[in-house]
């Protein structure tokens, strides 16, 4: 009952707190976006710092289409990334794993790359490698790349 009183108190003041304002749009963002948010940008410098960052012009290209359509704001700091970003050619050959053909030239580039280690966010079309080593190239996802670089 108290802790019932104490969210019903809570919303009375989240209302007269937002009297006034127009509230269009309200969005919860729970731990693991928060993290992610705060982190993303932070990794990718620790790793610039302690690593070499890898990508191809295809992802580059890619990441540039959709800043343009979607994100111009962001287009500033995905430039200030690029230069620290070593930047390979695409290449495509066959790979012993299943990977949709237009996915498998990042995964290929990695290994002509001769990297250690490929870092994706994309589970539908990586998630069934992440933690498996492909010609020398371990697939893994940002929270891995975190743990490693912060060991």
């Amino acid at each position: 009952e108290e802790r019932i009183s104490e969210f019903a108190e809570d919303e009375q003041a989240i209302r007269q707190a937002s009297a006034g304002r127009q509230v269009t749009l309200r969005v919860f963002l729970d731990a693991n976006v928060l993290f992610s948010a705060s982190n993303v940008a932070s990794l990718i410098a620790l790793l610039c710092e302690r690593q070499t960052a890898v990508a191809c012009n295809l992802a580059i290209e890619e990441v540039r289409k959709n800043v343009a359509l979607k994100r111009p704001a962001w287009r500033p700091g995905f430039d200030g990334l690029l230069k620290r970003v070593d930047i390979l050619p695409s290449i495509l050959f066959e790979l012993q794993i299943q990977l949709d053909r237009k996915d498998a030239p990042l995964l290929c580039a990695a290994i002509r790359g001769r990297c250690s280690r490929f870092v994706t966010g994309d589970k539908r079309d990586f998630g069934h490698l992440c933690g498996q080593v492909v010609q020398g190239v371990e697939v893994i996802s940002l929270l891995r790349l975190a743990k490693l670089l912060t060991v």
